[in-house]
């Protein structure tokens, strides 16, 4: 976590809403770093009880609303993005959905949102390497999604430290893709381990790569059992019907039929 993964204040936290952009004070104990073992684990302890608490004012203002929201996660180039504006553009029209974008730098991602139709809300997080709840809290108060909406918060690529963060959603996906290989529930058991679902993306290319789907799905069953695996791919539409109905499901909405 960040006591250890070299996150620090050096990069502010900048908060882009449109075109307009603002910066908000960012508390600087949520990034703080000592040295030593003890001090260490007293210092994740703090900051994650920090964090847990912002989380359950979040938790608590979304069930208030009746908002769904969801914590959408992956490692770099994994296609959540393009996932995430082709659900916008299929769906938004029975779910409305307002985004929170995590990014280090840029508003590439947060661009492509925009134009696919949603409310977005771009966070630049510097050199930290995910969101938290304290600037998820930030963002929805500058977005105001409607009552009985959805919010989908599209993490920093990183399945490592995004893992350990609540950020007050309903549901974590987990989006992973036949280019990263079979083995990465294996190496990063924990990510896999906090998901609702895995979303396992770029099927499209499952001939061209050296990637067995069974064996995935093995290693998933084995540090989650009770993990589903739906195969997808974002750019062509296979399997994207069926995250639909996930999707729709948990939110309360209507499945098609």
């Amino acid at each position: 976590m960040c006591a250890t993964c070299g996150c620090s204040e050096e990069g502010a936290v900048r908060v882009h809403h449109h075109v307009a952009s603002s910066t908000h004070a960012h508390d600087p104990g949520d990034h703080a770093h000592a040295h030593g073992s003890g001090t260490t684990v007293r210092l994740e302890e703090a900051v994650l009880g920090r964090n847990a608490a912002y989380a359950g004012k979040n938790r608590a203002w979304f069930r208030e609303r009746g908002i769904f929201a969801l914590n959408l996660v992956s490692s770099p180039g994994a296609g959540k993005t393009t996932l995430l504006v082709r659900t916008i553009r299929e769906l938004s029209a029975r779910l409305p959905i307002s985004v929170v974008e995590g990014d280090q730098e840029t508003s590439r991602d947060a661009d492509r949102v925009r134009a696919a139709g949603a409310p977005v809300l771009q966070i630049n997080t510097g050199t930290a390497c995910h969101l938290d709840a304290h600037m998820v809290g930030h963002a929805v108060e500058t977005l105001r999604p409607p009552a009985g909406s959805s919010i989908v918060i599209e993490n920093v690529g990183n399945l490592i430290c995004p893992a350990m963060f609540d950020l007050g959603e309903e549901k974590r996906v987990l989006v992973s893709s036949v280019t990263e290989g079979e083995d990465k529930p294996l190496k990063y058991p924990h990510m896999f381990r906090s998901a609702d679902l895995v979303l396992l993306n770029k099927m499209d290319l499952l001939a061209h790569v050296d990637f067995s789907l069974d064996r995935f799905v093995e290693h998933v069953a084995e540090v989650h059992p009770r993990a589903r695996v739906l195969p997808l791919s974002a750019t062509r539409g296979d399997g994207m019907a069926e995250w639909y109905e996930w999707l729709l499901a948990h939110a309360g909405r209507e499945v098609p039929r």
